[in-house]
């Protein structure tokens, strides 16, 4: 089924705005406000969707200093979550500009916004440390919101995409999970947010090497049971989750949503059979002098290659094309896995159509698979505009796992 309506042309700009207008659900945007931003926005204008997401970040921020000075701290934390989004979505397409050394300013602008924020909930998010290889990755836990926060809880660790944000984090499980009496843990891996602009660290396709250190300070936590964590990924995370599941024998349970078997698909589905002919050749010169050539005519396909290439570590297109090809599951590693898997299948899966079932396929008798349609307003990529019908589906299967 085909979706009624849209804001825009532009397929990054429409995603965009419906997740903003998604995090409304948790207090991390306004509808009203989202809807005038992106009304002031001309399609495919990256300058005039930086601009025009800055002055409302801008504004809303400067409501939550003065709520804040004020002493009204549920005021000054729904405003300062608000501009955390706000200014990310600046953030986002700051590449296509000719600002694009902005990008970490206003990632950080966004992340001291969340950071703000998260000191005025009650009880306070708290940053956490994560021993990870000879350095350490910046995580948050989220205490469970009802009774005890000290109490021995179950966990659901949250494993952010290839952009996500921590706000994205709250909207997509923390503010679900704490409600319904589970703690939960974000983190930032390599390639995302200060793993990525504050320590320079890039994806990895063994994820299980990231996923390790996590669960091992996950259960170094006296509040949180060993034997009830759960992993839950969105985006990018889809491929991840499976994966370290597949080596990490201590999560009782998992969700990718969606199901990711091979993330290059994303990529290489836009080439024409010349280009990937080139990849399988190894031709690296001809392949990025190719890409740079289209680039000069197309402002879109210039920003996509600079955004996506910044996590992976590189600026050649070629190299970029072969790193996610590293981003592959097959049937031998997904028949190592053990615990339950829930995976979503959206309709109109964008980025990986088909994925889902490919996956459920490989994993057999523990995969469950969980659809959601745009009769509903729950397709797309995950289920941006449905926010708390996705948790619902999904934390209803979790607690059949970990509960009962």
């Amino acid at each position: 089924m085909a979706r009624a309506s849209r804001f825009f042309k532009q397929d990054d700009f429409e995603f965009l705005t419906e997740i903003a207008l998604g995090a409304s659900a948790y207090r991390a945007a306004e509808a009203g406000e989202v809807l005038a931003t992106v009304g002031r926005i001309k399609n495919g204008d990256y300058s005039s969707w930086v601009r025009e997401w800055e002055a409302m970040a801008t504004r809303v921020q400067l409501l939550a200093h003065e709520s804040e000075r004020a002493g009204r701290r549920v005021s000054a934390r729904e405003s300062y979550l608000r501009a955390s989004t706000y200014y990310f979505n600046a953030a986002f397409f700051v590449l296509g500009t000719d600002q694009g050394r902005r990008l970490q300013e206003l990632w950080r602008t966004h992340r001291d916004c969340f950071e703000r924020a998260a000191a005025l909930f009650d009880p306070p998010f708290e940053r956490v440390a994560i021993p990870y290889e000879q350095t350490t990755l910046e995580g948050w836990f989220f205490p469970a919101a009802n009774g005890d926060v000290d109490a021995r809880r179950p966990l659901a660790i949250l494993n952010n995409g290839s952009d996500g944000t921590l706000t994205d984090m709250w909207v997509q499980g923390a503010a679900a999970g704490t409600a319904r009496g589970y703690h939960c843990l974000a983190f930032d891996g390599p390639g995302q947010g200060s793993a990525l602009f504050e320590q320079n660290l890039s994806f990895r396709p063994d994820w299980e090497k990231v996923v390790t250190p996590v669960v091992d300070y996950a259960c170094s936590r006296a509040d949180v049971d060993p034997e009830r964590i759960a992993l839950l990924g969105v985006s990018q995370a889809g491929y991840w989750v499976p994966r370290a599941i597949a080596f990490e024998p201590r999560i009782a349970a998992a969700v990718a949503d969606p199901g990711v078997v091979d993330v290059s698909e994303a990529m290489t589905s836009q080439l024409p059979s010349s280009m990937k002919k080139l990849l399988e050749q190894g031709n690296q010169a001809k392949f990025d002098s190719q890409i740079h050539l289209i680039e000069r005519f197309s402002k879109s396909l210039r920003f996509t290659m600079k955004f996506r290439s910044v996590p992976y570590g590189t600026e050649s297109p070629f190299e970029l094309f072969k790193r996610a090809s590293e981003y592959r599951l097959d049937p031998e590693l997904a028949g190592r896995i053990r615990c339950p898997l829930a995976i979503t299948d959206p309709e109109n899966e964008p980025f990986w159509p088909g994925q889902s079932q490919r996956l459920a396929a490989m994993v057999g008798e523990r995969a469950t698979v969980i659809p959601f349609s745009a009769e509903e307003g729950a397709d797309g990529h995950c289920e941006p505009r449905a926010p708390v019908l996705r948790a619902q589906r999904i934390f209803d299967w979790l607690d059949t796992q970990l509960l009962c």
